[in-house]
């Protein structure tokens, strides 16, 4: 945990920041695997963890803003619960680890919230994202579950994504603990890949990494030579000489602050000519997207200029055609780069998202387009410093995309669909890095891991 001085500084502040009543987190339970004391690794949920600290199942907490008390509910341990997990602190010891001085039993917790009913007090809560959360929201606050939604706080949703969108010092160091972590994870991909090799061999030995180094991964390994499938979390697939692997994977630390890295490397240690020829154009998107970022930019924007570069690239090799500008206002890149550019970072990997991902990302200057590709932009807003997001530009192609573009004609002004067709075979390349918006620009987080050509090359030859 951090000091207690810094959680009891949040809760003040998102106090200050209510208008009234009562604010409530539920921590998360255990979840079983497949029976009851099977239970998968805890995590506990991000906004408890951010604003009371403790790291362990079976809590809640509020805030009364009204009457200035700050209270944890949860159970100390019985003697069955020793003898299984071994001694355990009081929980009126761990509060006052982070600054709350009152504690109540958990079935405590309902009568507390019905007296503030019975008074017509306002209790504020956050979007449930666990079915438990929704099944003892509707008990607490007598709401059955399909009017849950019509009764989650806007006000602590706008006020939870401002504060928690601007990192502190503690938070960056342990985005950058994760990083280290992280870029081991990456290094020994590259090294230890070979053709002949499956490709679950690989995932488990970072996954294996990111458990010796932390928390845990920060979400399931992605990584596959199937790099056209963008979330592919299938790693069945005999790696072969002439494959490139997408790896897009990251650590937590023991806070449980994410990292979130993607590199492409050619399984036999050297490109081929024309992986090079697109590699090349992803990381030039990339680097020039980073070398845009500082405060009062939109993200959008930048997204925007990775996509000219994109699609300027490609015409240069034949794939596209026509006026750069158009192609991408009309959304023909989309056809090879169908994603964002990137997404928020912090205590959950793609930050807050439970909360809404229109709250985190965009606000009332600018609004989620509906055109295919931009629409699955997560962040457009105008960057701030202390924020911290993910730049990933990428080149796709995907065979039942391309038909189907292809079939009804999609963008033909734009699209050199005869040439295209020959890289049908190709998958895809992804090259991300996390980085720190600062009041002077920006900072790329972390020990930086190979993705120029040359020095990607010259690690997976060490293998």
């Amino acid at each position: 945990m951090f000091d207690k001085e810094v959680y009891t500084k949040r809760r003040e502040i998102l106090q200050n920041a209510m208008s009234g009543g009562i604010v409530l987190f539920l921590g998360n339970e255990e979840v079983s695997m497949n029976y009851a004391d099977n239970t998968y690794r805890f995590r506990q949920d991000s906004s408890f963890l951010y604003y009371f600290g403790l790291d362990a199942p079976g809590l809640a907490a509020v805030i009364d803003v009204d009457e200035n008390r700050h209270i944890i509910f949860g159970n100390d341990v019985d003697m069955e619960d020793v003898i299984w997990m071994g001694p355990q602190q009081a929980l009126q010891d761990r509060a006052k680890e982070v600054g709350v001085e009152e504690t109540l039993a958990s079935d405590k917790l309902t009568d507390y919230l019905r007296q503030a009913i019975e008074q017509k007090r306002t209790i504020h809560f956050l979007p449930p994202y666990r079915n438990e959360h929704r099944f003892r929201l509707s008990k607490l606050m007598g709401i059955t579950d399909p009017f849950l939604t019509a009764h989650v706080s806007e006000e602590l949703i706008r006020n939870v994504v401002a504060q928690r969108s601007v990192k502190d010092n503690h938070e960056i160091e342990e985005i950058e603990k994760a990083h280290a972590v992280t870029a081991h994870m990456h290094m020994q991909a590259m090294v230890r890949a070979r053709p002949g090799m499956k490709e679950q061999i690989l995932a488990g030995l970072i996954e294996g990494i990111a458990l010796a180094g932390g928390a845990s991964v920060s979400f399931p390994v992605i990584l596959s030579t199937r790099g056209e499938i963008l979330h592919n979390h299938s790693h069945g697939n005999i790696m072969q000489e002439g494959d490139m692997v997408v790896n897009d994977s990251g650590a937590e630390s023991d806070m449980h602050y994410a990292a979130d890295i993607t590199r492409t490397f050619p399984v036999s240690g050297k490109f081929s000519d024309r992986q090079k020829d697109v590699y090349r154009i992803v990381l030039q998107s990339q680097l020039e997207a980073i070398d845009a970022l500082k405060p009062g930019v939109p993200y959008k924007d930048i997204h925007l200029l990775a996509a000219r570069i994109i699609t300027q690239g490609l015409k240069d090799l034949g794939l596209m055609q026509g006026e750069v500008e158009a192609a991408v206002q009309e959304g023909a890149h989309a056809l090879f780069f169908p994603h964002g550019l990137g997404h928020m970072m912090g205590l959950d990997v793609h930050d807050m998202e439970n909360l809404g991902e229109d709250y985190v990302g965009y606000d009332e200057t600018v609004q989620r387009s509906d055109q295919f590709g931009l629409a699955y932009l997560r962040l457009a807003r105008e960057l701030q410093a202390g924020f911290v997001l993910t730049v990933e530009p990428g080149i796709y192609f995907i065979p039942a995309l391309i038909e189907q573009w292809k079939k009804d004609r999609k963008h033909k002004d734009f699209i050199n669909y005869k040439k295209v067709e020959k890289y049908l075979d190709f998958g895809g390349i992804r090259i991300e890095d996390d980085v720190l918006i600062t009041e002077e620009g920006h900072r790329v987080l972390g020990k930086p891991i190979p993705k120029e050509i040359t020095e990607v090359e010259e690690l997976c030859s060490k293998g």
